[in-house]
């Protein structure tokens, strides 16, 4: 063998790591691009909201401004709130929406999986899952709270409520979406019912349930806001009430602020979780490095 000939694979090598490090490259630049984008438009909306205020454009008493929600803040995290500590409600609406999240999830993959591989278990259940579905979910938190109270369990089930339709959906399309010829291929092979459904529907499906998750991380924190707003003893949806109530658009303003901050941080660690459990399929790890997570 020449000389020449065993300079092949090692140039070959030698291009393969130069372009995955000008495409490590290309993908920083992406990033930095993309939260260089969403400084300036954060910078131009709260510099114009500020302006605004103090020119008079808009009044403070009814719009607030980002100073005022600053300071409203502040407040809070010193002084605290009305019904305590802020801290203790930040906690409050987390733990609901925690709790929610992960009953909805476990409920929605459930019923999604049994009613996807049982043809007529969907077909007797699926129309009161419509019918369910189709329900305003203020009135449903109505009743929650009528049944349960003003405690934990009515916003957890609230917010459970919204994010099992979400997942459930996903999950049932994602059970009937799977390959047949994969089912037959594992049946002729000798796996049982439950065999199938655990090492080859359930993870042909696992795409179709991880993208749920990010609109029902959503939802569930929705769901806890929405049922303290209609009844509860603590928790931001109760902070903004009472701001509401007494005209204090900072106040709202502020508390929306937090929950923003706790839907993004949410959202964050989710990007972390899809990006280990679907690993294993091709080009993830070059679309999450464009995504910038």
């Amino acid at each position: 063998m020449s000389v020449a000939t065993m300079d092949i694979p090692h140039e070959a090598a030698s291009d393969e790591a130069s372009l995955a490090q000008q495409a490590r490259q290309r993908a920083r630049r992406h990033r930095q691009l993309v939260l260089l984008g969403q400084l300036a438009i954060l910078l131009v909306i709260v510099a114009g909201w500020q302006i605004a205020a103090v020119t008079g454009f808009i009044d403070p008493f009814f719009f607030g401004s980002p100073w005022g929600i600053c300071v409203r803040l502040w407040d809070w995290a010193l002084n605290g709130t009305a019904y305590g500590s802020f801290w203790l409600q930040i906690w409050v609406t987390l733990e609901e929406s925690i709790l929610g999240f992960v009953v909805g999830v476990v409920s929605g993959i459930v019923f999604g999986v049994l009613l996807g591989e049982i043809r007529y278990l969907a077909e007797v259940i699926g129309p009161y899952i419509k019918i369910v579905n189709a329900l305003p979910r203020i009135v449903l938190g109505s009743i929650f709270v009528m049944w349960l109270g003003l405690g934990l369990p009515s916003k957890v089930l609230l917010a459970a409520v919204l994010v099992f339709f979400v997942v459930f959906f996903n999950a049932f399309q994602g059970v009937r979406s799977v390959d047949r010829n994969l089912i037959s291929n594992a049946r002729i092979l000798g796996a049982s019912r439950l065999q199938v459904v655990r090492h080859v529907v359930f993870p042909s499906a696992m795409t179709w349930i991880i993208a749920s998750l990010h609109v029902a991380l959503g939802f569930s924190i929705i769901g806890a806001i929405v049922g303290e707003f209609l009844g509860s003893q603590r928790g931001l949806g109760l902070v903004i009430a009472t701001a509401q109530n007494t005209f204090d658009a900072n106040g709202v303003f502020g508390a929306m602020l937090v929950i923003g901050g706790l839907a993004l941080s949410a959202e964050w660690l989710m990007a972390k979780l899809e990006k280990r459990l679907l690993a294993w399929q091709p080009g993830n790890s070059r679309d999450s490095a464009i995504q910038g997570t």
